[in-house]
């Protein structure tokens, strides 16, 4: 991978990963070790969240086409390896602002016909807390799943 060219977006808009499809990945414990570590790199990396909670759904089978997700999130990091999280002071007289951002992915596991929610939740311009996850619950339309969505940011801001 260190020779590998870099891409511009962790994972191709139009990628399904399904739990059946090519053959299984040959080393099971490479792409496990691998992806953990890119979980540990989402601390400081809220652009791959997504990508990575996609992979991490097939830990227990990665198929060849799984291990091509991790390679091209891979291949991201390589080319932005000076992207992070930048805090930047907050003026006193300004007032404290709250401002979040939420989205649904709607019936987005191909297998589960569960959505994927994700959010962003900043103080002022600073990001203090993102997460891309699976619903728990089949959504029965894309309004549906953007209304659980909104509701885990709510939480959100509560806790806050």
């Amino acid at each position: 991978m260190s020779i590998a060219k870099s891409i511009s977006s962790p994972m191709a808009h139009t990628t399904k990963l399904t739990k059946e499809g090519s053959n299984y990945f040959e080393h099971p414990t490479l792409y496990k070790s691998i992806v953990g570590a890119l979980q540990y790199a989402t601390v400081t990396r809220p652009d791959i969240a997504y990508s990575v909670n996609k992979v991490c759904q097939f830990l227990s089978t990665p198929l060849e086409e799984h291990w091509s997700s991790v390679k091209r999130i891979l291949r991201y990091l390589i080319g932005t390896q000076t992207h992070g999280i930048l805090l930047q002071p907050v003026s006193p007289k300004s007032p404290l602002a709250l401002t979040s951002f939420y989205y649904a992915n709607w019936a987005s596991d191909c297998d589960d016909r569960k959505s994927t929610s994700g959010a962003y939740l900043f103080i002022g311009n600073n990001l203090i807390t993102w997460w891309s996850k699976k619903q728990n619950t089949i959504s029965r339309s894309s309004i549906e799943a953007e209304y659980r969505s909104l509701a885990l940011i709510s939480q959100e801001f509560q806790w806050v």
